[in-house]
């Protein structure tokens, strides 16, 4: 049963449809969705349908070349199965091209440890790579028609398979690649066929790792990474990157495997590509080719320091914005004497108890930011020297400035200790990471920190808050639009996440006239959006419109990511009305002396935000303004 498993096995009459036609590509996945369930294979039709989409949302699995491969693995799926159909107008899909998708596969794959199915779903990816196999398919006439031209294909590829490594010996170079998706069911192997098809055109010998859903296949050995004159490594997971330690090595996107396969080999046998420097095992996400540039390293390490801190920041600090509004229900401000006013927050015993809370989560912030900078440079050893350099940093006048430094200071000097340290006696192996690395590392970071760091980063901390404290009229609302600017720049990228964490700090020294400006900033893009799409329909696609208002939520919930999808299909117009409006908002929220005493939320902690019907105000004119600067800016789309 398991030998003799053909495509035709999975692929049932009733699950493919002929002349088909999708109103976009939501219309298009559920089609195929109800053509799966057709063949009885689904056993919860919403659950599988939300897996699909689910899988969409981190990549499009639309390949290019007019063809798409929709995928899930689900306990929803009771049996391996394919749905098929053919959009003989084409649909969008949001393809690697840019094209319009002719020819669907949706695949539905169980949650189980059998994997038999894979190698028949891997060798329809493959088959799909041959343009005259989808050529005759969308040509065909009838279902049986359409299931004959599958039969005739495998058989014939199954028969030629044991001849298809005679063609890899005509050059000296050797090329070696892993290819590798998330779900690891087609888009593997077709970036495998795609680098293996290219490779033959070349005229170079290939060898190509491919870790599917069934685990890793003919993978690398060391004498053929020893001999390899390149390495390339395509995919969106993990690879174990160890190996590849001192050999020229470039890594990209597994699309990039598909579409830029004869791009991404010139490169390999040019021999113009850095080496790979193993310090620990890497996750492949996605990154840039070959070794990453100084600047993107930086930004990496801060993004772990600051992705482990926003969980602390965040709780933290709404309980701390929870206890102010308590108070400010429970008790009339203007009666209260200078000294009371100071203890705002902790007046009621509610409010105390909300404020201590959250006080204790918020002043983790620093010391969490600069261990995890630290663990992200040095690994595990510098997480304790990084903790510690953040902590003398929180308690001292150094503050967030402070903690950044003693971050990556901590880096670095942990891996100087592990250079210094190397030719010690391997029987103090063990001793090193619990006992040498922290005692070492902890004793000269506080040095560091104490006499190097708190003097000049403390003194300029203080001059900025005292700056910021006073700053009123022209210079706060030039603050407040640039601010608000930058959270729309990149969408959470690193210029937006500088705005953020500028705010969070502001909070942590009492300036929450700062997070207010950084909140409706990155509040904006997406209601803008939605508006435009109500507004100005003409200028999206019918699938941007169904998705615009969605929008609205997003934003009012501070989500700036809502806004990504558009950006990213029109950035040339959609960014800069984005920045406008956002930039009003933020300058509007400063010249209505509003403050905001939590660090997100949205919507949902305007209770805490200082005047907040002008808040309102500032949020609808900056979104007002951006949605007008998109009808203007952007151009009519193209009907779908």
């Amino acid at each position: 049963m398991v030998i003799s498993m053909k495509i035709r096995d999975l692929l049932a009459a009733e699950s493919i449809r002929l002349n088909g036609a999708a109103d976009g590509k939501k219309d298009a996945l559920d089609k195929m969705v109800a053509l799966m369930a057709k063949s009885g294979k689904i056993n919860d039709v919403e659950t599988y349908r939300k897996g699909v989409y689910a899988r969409e949302e981190e990549s499009t699995t639309g390949i290019g070349e007019g063809i798409a491969i929709p995928h899930c693995k689900s306990k929803a799926v009771s049996r391996p199965g394919l749905a098929a159909m053919v959009v003989n107008e084409g649909v969008e899909f949001d393809a690697l091209d840019g094209e319009k998708v002719h020819l669907i596969f949706l695949i539905a794959a169980p949650d189980t440890e059998d994997n038999v199915h894979l190698d028949v779903l891997s060798k329809l990816s493959v088959l799909l790579m041959d343009e005259n196999f989808t050529a005759s398919l969308r040509k065909a006439e009838s279902v049986e028609e359409f299931l004959q031209v599958i039969d005739e294909a495998e058989t014939e590829r199954d028969a030629g398979e044991p001849k298809k490594d005679e063609s890899k010996v005509d050059s000296d170079k050797l090329i070696l690649a892993v290819t590798g998706c998330p779900t690891g069911i087609a888009h593997t192997y077709m970036e495998a066929e795609a680098l293996e098809k290219k490779a033959k055109e070349l005229g170079c010998r290939i060898k190509v790792e491919t870790r599917g859903s069934g685990g890793a296949k003919n993978v690398l050995t060391k004498a053929e990474i020893a001999e390899a004159d390149g390495i390339i490594v395509a995919a969106d997971t993990k690879v174990p990157m160890e190996r590849f330690a001192g050999k020229p090595v470039i890594q990209c996107k597994v699309a990039d495997g598909i579409s830029k396969a004869e791009e991404l080999l010139n490169k390999a046998v040019s021999g113009n590509i850095p080496l790979y420097k193993a310090d620990k095992a890497e996750d492949i996400s996605g990154g840039e080719e070959g070794k990453d540039s100084v600047g993107h390293r930086i930004y990496t390490h801060l993004m772990n320091g600051v992705s482990h801190m926003l969980p602390f920041v965040v709780g933290g600090g709404i309980l701390i914005a929870i206890a102010f509004l308590i108070d400010g229900f429970a008790v009339d401000l203007n009666a209260l004497s200078l000294e009371e006013r100071q203890n705002f927050g902790t007046i009621t015993e509610a409010a105390a108890l909300f404020k201590g809370i959250g006080s204790v989560a918020f002043g983790f912030m620093l010391p969490i930011l600069a261990g995890f900078i630290a663990m992200s440079i040095a690994d595990r050893p510098g997480l304790a020297v990084g903790f510690v350099g953040g902590s003398i940093a929180a308690n001292g006048t150094s503050g967030f400035l402070g903690a950044l430094a003693a971050g990556f200071l901590a880096g670095y000097l942990v891996l100087f200790l592990k250079k210094a340290l190397e030719k010690l006696p391997k029987s103090l192996d063990g001793l090193k990471p619990v006992l040498l690395y922290p005692l070492i590392g902890i004793f000269f970071i506080g040095v560091i920190m104490m006499f190097v760091v708190e003097p000049p980063i403390g003194a300029l901390n203080t001059l900025m808050n005292n700056g910021l404290n006073g700053l009123n009229g022209a210079s706060a609302i030039f603050l407040g639009a640039l601010l608000g600017g930058m959270m729309s720049v990149d969408m959470v990228g690193p210029v937006n996440k500088a705005a953020y964490v500028f705010g969070t700090a502001s909070i942590a020294a009492g300036n929450y006239n700062i997070m207010a400006a950084v909140m409706i900033g990155g509040m904006v893009p997406p209601i803008a959006i939605a508006l435009a799409t109500v507004f100005f329909k003409k200028k999206f696609t019918a699938e941007e419109r169904k998705a615009g208002p969605t929008n609205f939520i997003m934003g009012l919930s501070f989500i700036t990511e809502g806004a990504i999808p558009f950006a990213a299909s029109d950035p040339l117009r959609v960014i800069p009305a984005c920045v406008v409006g956002s930039a009003i908002a933020g300058a509007l929220s400063m010249a209505f002396q509003c403050t905001l005493m939590a660090p997100h939320g949205g919507i949902f902690v305007f209770p805490t935000v200082t005047n907040p019907l002008l808040y309102l105000v500032a949020l609808a004119a900056g979104a007002a303004v951006g949605c007008v600067l998109l009808g203007l800016l952007k151009k009519e789309a193209v009907k779908s």
